[in-house]
């Protein structure tokens, strides 16, 4: 199109295009070809593509988007290159899929791996910069489940799919509190606090030779300890 041609107060061309009416039955055409065509490729991707996805996952999907984009509403694009793009991409998830399935170091290198945020109530920090999570992000996924301090978990996964999982600890033990601290009558309500100390940061437990008040956290460094809690009889 030429810099003339665009005219601002052009409706026509704004609201329909330069395309000759006919193309519109086309369109329809179209998309249902190119809908019916991502969701026969997504279902032979498998069960993941609708659910929470992988880094492999997601750029196929946004490969399958690219590809069916232009074909869907330009009259000069055949549907044929949009076929191939979309058996590529297909033969690729499943190939990594196979893969995947029979060699655990392809797996992790294409699928990454788990981590562990929490071990026995206390916050793993390293892992945590590492995976670039916040503590203010897992406390959030711990109190939707229903749960108030770290004593109260066993493990804490980030899984390789981008999701939290939780092992709850079967014998609860104090731990430190996670409900926000201007929220004290909620805090007062469901908690009791224990004579155990446990450090602000990460939730270890002060103990033996760490007992001493300004005594620095083995597990992170801290110096800021404050009192456990336990839930209310």
């Amino acid at each position: 199109m030429k810099e003339y041609d665009i005219n601002i107060t052009d409706l026509h061309r704004i609201l329909f295009g330069d395309v000759p009416y006919h193309f519109y039955i086309e369109v329809i055409v179209r998309v249902a070809f190119i809908y019916i065509l991502l969701m026969v490729s997504m279902r032979l991707m498998g069960k993941r593509m609708s659910s929470q996805l992988s880094r492999n996952e997601m750029a196929a999907v946004a490969s399958l988007a690219a590809a069916i984009g232009i074909p869907l509403m330009t009259p000069d694009r055949g549907l044929l290159p949009a076929i191939a793009i979309a058996i590529v991409i297909v033969s690729y998830q499943i190939f990594i899929a196979a893969k995947s399935v029979k060699n655990k170091k392809f797996e992790s290198i294409t699928q990454d791996k788990y981590d562990t945020l929490i071990k026995d109530g206390v916050l793993e920090l390293d892992t945590m910069l590492a995976t670039r999570i916040s503590r203010d992000r897992v406390f959030a996924q711990l109190r939707s489940e229903g749960i108030t301090h770290l004593g109260l978990v066993s493990r804490m996964y980030f899984e390789a799919g981008g999701f939290f999982s939780l092992v709850q600890n079967p014998e609860p033990k104090p731990g430190l509190s996670i409900i926000p601290v201007w929220d004290k009558d909620f805090s007062r309500d469901v908690h009791q606090q224990t004579k155990t100390l446990v450090c602000q940061k990460c939730g270890n437990e002060k103990t033996g030779q760490y007992s001493e008040t300004n005594s620095i956290c083995y597990h992170c460094g801290e110096k800021h300890w404050t009192n456990s809690v336990e839930m209310k009889e």
